[in-house]
């Protein structure tokens, strides 16, 4: 599985983005994609999850902030992430679990106060 990380930039507190992955395989093959984060000197952590069930899991600081969604005919998934604290200043991964964790190249999201 590849995936292709799009969408980071800087923005200031209060703002949106929206990351986008592309995936090699159709998504409806994926156990679980999810997003992850990670910033220096820390270990990556997961923000928000989707299983092929349609189930999500958000990291508690991000809950009713972030929303993370699929598209099986473009075979995304994205991140909504509104309402950005400087907090949330870090590298996002997207990833794939399928026989294995697939990782994404890494996008930055800056969020200055």
């Amino acid at each position: 599985v590849q995936l292709q990380a799009s969408g980071g930039g800087s923005v200031q507190a209060g703002g949106s983005l929206t990351l986008s992955c592309a995936v090699s395989e159709r998504i409806n093959r994926i156990l679980i994609l999810g997003w992850y984060r990670q910033v220096p000197g820390k270990r990556r952590e997961l923000v928000a999850s989707i299983g092929k069930d349609g189930s999500t899991d958000y990291l508690f600081s991000v809950k009713d902030r972030f929303t993370i969604s699929t598209d099986s005919a473009k075979n995304t998934v994205s991140l909504q992430m509104n309402n950005l604290k400087p907090e949330d200043t870090a590298v996002y991964y997207c990833n794939a679990k399928r026989q294995g964790d697939h990782w994404g190249q890494g996008t930055q999201v800056t969020v200055s106060s």
